[in-house]
């Protein structure tokens, strides 16, 4: 149990049947009356986001999540292949599981894991990767790196945005957060 004095970003509670991080929060205390804590609060399963209010010092089970290091070994149809790293067992994850930076994922990737009450809530990935560019318009003489960006197919099939002086075969720095280019490798 964990009191809502102690609600911070990122952390997982569970309400009705479901797993919440708290996303923002604030402790309320009015000239007149009870001090409160005002949530907002994101379901880690569907995404959505709900403000909620909780009385001062009001408690609530708290999620226990399990986070599980593991490996991309390769992918089969549209399952991805994913092996415990500790224990060497294998479990399957669909696209809809990872998330929208499965276009990243590539062999031998190292990934965690999230699960809860034996249920994957999400796979985090690095908040960066080195990939090859496979394919993009050809670099031309006098391009600048302030002058403009064109996209670029990485070795994943992943599109970016990179600047126009990137060429076929290098190696780039990618943000999967916000799908940028952060510089060469």
């Amino acid at each position: 149990m964990i009191s809502s004095n102690d609600f911070r970003p990122g952390v997982s509670i569970e309400l009705d049947g479901s797993v919440w991080r708290v996303v923002e929060f604030l402790h309320v205390k009015p000239g007149k009356g009870a001090a409160f804590v005002r949530t907002k609060l994101k379901n880690a399963q569907t995404g959505n986001v709900v403000e909620r209010t909780f009385r001062a010092g009001e408690t609530v089970p708290q999620a226990n999540l399990e986070k599980l290091t593991m490996q991309h070994t390769y992918r089969e149809g549209d399952d991805y292949v994913f092996m415990d790293m500790d224990s060497y067992e294998e479990m399957r994850l669909k696209a809809a599981q990872i998330g929208d930076r499965v276009k990243y994922l590539k062999e031998e990737m190292g990934v965690n894991v999230v699960r809860w009450q034996d249920q994957i809530i999400e796979v985090e990935m690095p908040n960066s990767v080195v990939l090859e560019v496979t394919q993009t318009d050809p670099g031309v003489k006098g391009d600048t790196a302030t002058g403009g960006t064109k996209p670029a197919i990485v070795e994943t099939g992943a599109q970016v945005m990179v600047p126009l002086f990137i060429s076929i075969g290098e190696r780039i720095k990618i943000d999967t957060r916000n799908d940028s280019y952060l510089g060469r490798e």
